[in-house]
């Protein structure tokens, strides 16, 4: 029986040993039919000038491979292969399709993400496309929230007043808070909303105009769900409740999308939320619209439309910097300038501008990118500020060698600029030929048009404001007369305006343009900020203070507001 046994055995192997040969040979056959299909797919890849990629063995995850609804991933033949917060990565067998391209359109319209398209090969496809079936049936996932028209319109009728904010979110359900929350921030047009935990509640608080306002109260007993449906939003760990975190996500409207960038941290009654609404639609952009007038909206004109050079935009955080050169790339955007801008972050996106994003974490710094940018061979360069000295002389030298380079510094006024940067170590005799011109700003309240009204004011304000408007350069063109005649304005307060008295922000401005009486003072070595504001009067320019005054009299502001934010730079008035 034993003999027998060990016959059949020894039968079988000859047949064994064929089965295993035969079938390493038709893997071997297949392994080399695979090969030459992706040589293929890559020949052709190169062919249309598209990158190629196989995607075998490529790791996918569940959140990126349902960018595309398993319905057209099959009928387009594309997949998502990979998505981070730089961008959003595309296989497709036919990447010069059409449909493919549309569909390439409409994801970078839903995220605002750059999105590339591989060439792949009808296998890589197949491997990829196989993970839809072993996930579970996902909807399309989109980070955002999505608001519609119609609810933005139904809220701002609820909506008249922060007492009926309160109201709506007393009642409200957990899936409308937030939705509420924001439709609230929107309708008064906020730039931050702050939720904040306190010892027995939790307060909304809106930044409107530069100025935080209590909107409404929240029940302490539903903020770790309302917190946890913000993080899960916003794509944080909701487990995390004892360090601070940082994402955002997107509303997405019927004809716009917002971008949210989102703050938590943790405080002594919990974790509290600033949420930062970046409109990247957002108005009041245009160049003429800023708020400049007379000599300086001429002067500072004139020196951006010169072909290089440098502009430097001063002033505090919040002071309306990145707008103002925003505003002046916007002027200077036609089909014959290439412009290009390194940022921190990019907070409004620019149609024919191609806009950076610094990311120290992967050594791409304001510094490294900017020798990039140049490489680029741009005619106009944004760098979002000048932080250091390389930054600084990288920015000058590309000032002197045949670009135009608008940037922001911090320093109270325009005549603060060059004693900074030679401060930082910058070689003093580049600063005359690579300066075109200096602006100084700061953002004040516009009184409410629909509550404007006359008004008097105390006799010690009024007498400073008298003596400095009658400082203004007699050669600035901007020099009121008959100061005794002039009136002032105020906002009562009204439900347009929330009985706030102020409704929107307008630039008070300084435009420090380079003469020739500067270089003598900038080479002596010897620079004071004393000296360059003297000269700049002298050659008739109109301090901000002083232009904020004549916005008073021209009722768009208040003199409270002005003084409020630039009497402490008054200087030599």
């Amino acid at each position: 029986m034993k003999a027998d046994k060990q016959k059949i055995n020894r039968s079988r192997l000859p047949k064994l040993a064929t089965r295993e040969v035969q079938e390493k040979f038709r893997k071997k056959i297949s392994d080399i039919m695979i090969k030459d299909k992706e040589q293929e797919a890559r020949n052709e890849a190169a062919l249309l000038g598209t990158p190629y990629i196989s995607l075998y063995a490529f790791p996918i995850s569940p959140e990126t491979l349902i960018t595309i609804a398993e319905p057209t991933a099959a009928r387009l033949k594309t997949v998502c292969f990979f998505r981070d917060d730089n961008g959003i990565k595309l296989g497709s067998v036919n990447p010069a399709d059409e449909s493919v391209e549309n569909l390439k359109n409409e994801i970078f319209k839903k995220t605002s993400k750059p999105v590339t398209v591989f060439k792949i090969s009808e296998h890589s496809f197949n491997t990829a496309f196989r993970l839809y079936s072993v996930l579970p049936k996902y909807k399309e996932v989109i980070t955002g929230v999505e608001i519609k028209k119609e609810e933005i319109e139904r809220f701002e009728k609820e909506l008249k007043t922060f007492k009926d904010l309160s109201r709506a979110l007393s009642s409200a359900n957990l899936t409308d808070m937030l939705s509420l929350i924001i439709a609230g921030g929107l309708k008064v047009k906020a730039s931050d909303i702050h939720i904040e935990a306190e010892s027995r509640e939790i307060k909304v608080r809106y930044r409107i105009d530069g100025f935080l306002h209590n909107a409404a109260t929240i029940e302490k007993s539903v903020w770790t769900k309302i917190i946890a449906r913000i993080k899960l939003t916003s794509r944080l760990k909701i487990n995390v409740t004892d360090r601070p975190q940082d994402g955002r996500f997107t509303i997405f409207m019927t004809d716009e999308q917002i971008d949210v960038r989102v703050s938590t941290v943790p405080t002594a009654y919990g974790e509290s939320v600033v949420m930062r609404i970046l409109m990247s639609s957002k108005q009041g952009m245009a160049f003429e619209d800023l708020g400049l007038r007379g000599k300086a909206f001429v002067d500072l004109e004139e020196e951006i439309k010169k072909p290089n050079g440098m502009i430097i935009a001063t002033g505090p955080t919040g002071s309306g910097k990145t707008t103002m050169l925003y505003a002046i790339l916007l002027k200077l955007s036609t089909p014959g300038n290439k412009i290009l801008t390194l940022e921190d972050p990019v907070e409004y996106r620019i149609p024919g501008i191609s806009q950076s994003q610094v990311d120290p974490a992967k050594n791409y710094t304001f510094a490294s990118g900017l020798r990039s940018l140049l490489r680029q061979d741009p005619d106009i360069i944004m760098v979002g500020e000048v932080r250091d000295l390389e930054t600084a002389d990288i920015s000058i030298n590309a000032a002197l060698t045949g670009h135009l380079v608008a940037t922001t510094l911090h320093t109270n006024d325009s005549s603060g600029a060059i004693p900074r940067l030679i401060a930082m170590g910058v070689k003093n005799f580049l600063l005359p030929p690579a300066l075109n011109a200096i602006i100084g700003q700061r953002l004040v309240r516009r009184i409410c048009a629909k509550c404007k009204v006359e008004t008097e004011l105390d006799n010690k304000i009024l007498s400073e404001a008298l003596s400095i408007l009658s400082k203004i350069p007699d050669n600035s063109g901007s020099k009121p007369k008959e100061l005794h005649k002039i009136k002032f304005y105020k906002g009562r307060g009204c439900t347009a305006c929330q009985g706030i008295g102020y409704k929107g922000r307008i630039g008070i401005f300084e435009v420090m343009s380079m003469v020739p009486e500067y270089e003598p003072l900038i080479l002596s070595g010897q620079v004071s900020e004393y000296d360059l504001k003297r000269i700049a009067l002298k050659n008739g320019m109109v301090t901000m203070v002083q232009d904020g005054l004549l916005k008073a009299i021209d009722g768009i502001t208040s003199v409270e507001e002005v003084f409020r934010v630039a009497k402490d730079i008054s200087g030599l008035l």
